[in-house]
């Protein structure tokens, strides 16, 4: 059990989290030119920690294709 609300409340949980996390992150890879999907690693612990620095000093993609540098 999960802070005593039994199996659906988990299941209820997990889905709120991942509507919190990986929608947004899915979007945000996206946007930058990369692979959307990589949002579903978000989910798992330290990994989401490394993929923030990839997706904040990496080059992007969508970026590269304007010709504009943000950095």
């Amino acid at each position: 059990m999960m802070f005593g609300m039994g199996a659906s409340g988990g299941l209820f949980a997990l889905v709120v989290y991942v509507a919190l996390v990986v929608v947004p992150f899915y979007q945000l890879w996206k946007r930058t030119g990369h692979n959307g999907w990589m949002a579903l690693l978000m989910i798992v612990p330290l990994l989401n920690i490394v993929l923030l620095y990839v997706l904040a000093f990496k080059d992007w993609p969508a970026v590269q294709k304007k010709g504009t540098d943000l950095g």
